[in-house]
């Protein structure tokens, strides 16, 4: 493809990629519309701080749903909590006082990840469907401990906020690799890199009455998994999720060595993950640097690389800002056979001077709206051959036509009222939070940790914990 295409040559180039893959491909799966307002899941909000008060401003337009009621126990967060959602809820500052009302469906839980387990317990056997934040659980004990009672309440659901499960780019990337389309997929890398030696969002200011570990939970074992449960937990459920199985075990490497404010999580983890057919997913985070190797460095922070013996894929979620974005890359061609008479493989001294041949230029994953269909008027034709033109050029990229925040609160909603089963369920959610565990596990014990010893960890009755 020339560098300055034309609109027909990038149409051409573009639309003959994409028609391919698009064959391929079927419809991603997608919740079915809300129902009407006489049939809303009345909701309660457990947890009101900022991870609560980002999901209570997505809630907001989530029209299948009604918060009654939110919880906290600092009162300026409950204040703020009520004031996002703006439903006029009744507030509490214990949460069984929440669940003991009668007139709730269900209850949301965004509360620091140690009081994951007690809230979402309580909730269960209140009888409510729940949708807990990531990571699920903290604790070994906790995996055994909720996998029972859940699976004693089915006709509960329980979902874990994994939004990138409901993303339509991750959705068409999953079916491109079980459709072969990238080949064998052999290594995936994933990164959630931050700096924040200017602004620490883990380190907020202390207000008059609070203490550094009730404000900033997250900098201590005691309650926070660190940037793994925060951060890794997202891109780990990616990999088993594109892999199709869980790994067999986790080596790592962190440390506590450029942020010293009294934390004792790690500043930085770089974890290794081989699942059972030899994959690979290698991960880091950091707080030093922001900096993202894909999309032309046009993002930062995090994204995915999944790579195959016939392709590779460069995808990251969008927010609340930016878009979702998701490319594949073609393996370039092998090179021509050596001439006759000629070694098949080169000389080792000459080795480093073989020409690697050019790469591929990257093509936009597109979703069923962006592709021409046969029922679509001249105009509406047009312009989506013209918008295939711009993303051949890199002047526009596709988009998803919802958040895949609210595609995940929506569904929530959408399977307490029908039963069906979240794309995040329990078996998810357990997975996920043992990824966290073991992985924490392996960076402080400097050992390889593998995924069976979670079998045998915290067997027994689960020491109670202060919620």
């Amino acid at each position: 493809m020339p560098n300055q295409p034309t609109r027909r040559d990038a149409v051409k180039t573009t639309a003959v990629g994409v028609a391919a893959a698009s064959s391929l491909i079927t419809g991603a799966p997608w919740i079915q519309k809300v129902k009407g307002a006489n049939s809303k899941v009345s909701y309660g909000f457990i947890g009101t701080g900022s991870r609560g008060q980002y999901l209570l401003k997505h809630l907001k337009g989530i029209d299948n749903g009604l918060c009654t009621a939110v919880c906290d126990v600092y009162q300026p967060a409950l204040d703020k909590g009520a004031e996002t959602i703006g439903t006029n809820p009744k507030k509490f500052k214990d949460y069984r006082e929440l669940l003991s009302a009668s007139n709730l469906d269900a209850v949301l839980i965004a509360t620091p990840l140690f009081a994951h387990f007690p809230v979402t317990k309580a909730a269960l056997e209140s009888g409510k469907h729940v949708f807990c934040e990531k990571s699920l659980v903290f604790t070994a004990e906790e995996v055994h401990a909720l996998r029972a009672l859940a699976n004693s309440k089915p006709k509960q659901t329980l979902q874990v906020g994994l939004q990138r499960r409901y993303s339509k780019f991750y959705q068409t990337a999953k079916q491109m690799i079980d459709k072969g389309m990238i080949g064998q997929v052999t290594h995936i890398r994933g990164q959630w890199h931050r700096n924040t030696f200017a602004k620490d969002p883990w380190n907020k200011p202390v207000p008059a009455g609070r203490t550094d570990k009730e404000q900033n939970w997250r900098k201590y074992r005691e309650f926070s998994g660190g940037l793994t449960a925060e951060l890794a937990s997202h891109q780990i459920d990616i990999a088993d999720w594109m892999f199709g199985s869980g790994p067999e075990y986790v080596v790592g490497v962190g440390g506590t060595d450029y942020i010293k404010d009294g934390r004792d999580i790690f500043d930085n983890i770089q974890l290794i993950y081989r699942y059972p057919k030899g994959q690979k997913l290698i991960y880091t985070s950091m707080t030093t640097n922001q900096h993202l190797p894909l999309f032309d460095g046009s993002r930062t922070e995090f994204g995915e690389c999944i790579m195959g013996t016939q392709g590779t894929i460069h995808i990251t979620v969008g927010t609340d800002n930016e878009p979702a974005l998701g490319m594949w890359f073609r393996e370039p061609a092998l090179p021509s056979a050596y001439p006759a008479g000629k070694s098949a493989a080169p000389a080792a001294v000459g080795a480093s001077l073989v020409s690697t041949g050019k790469g591929s230029k990257g093509l936009p994953i597109l979703l069923d709206q962006h592709k021409v269909q046969g029922s679509d008027s001249f105009l509406q034709s047009e312009l989506k051959f013209a918008k295939l033109w711009l993303y051949g050029k890199g002047v526009m990229v596709p988009e998803e036509d919802s958040n895949p925040v609210d595609v995940e609160l929506a569904s929530f909603f959408d399977c307490c009222a029908t039963g069906k089963r979240p794309l995040a369920d329990l078996e998810v959610g357990l997975h996920d939070s043992t990824a966290v565990i073991l992985s924490n596990q392996a960076m402080y014990d400097e050992r390889k940790i593998y995924f069976n010893e979670i079998d045998k960890m915290g067997k027994g009755p689960v020491a109670p914990k202060k919620a």
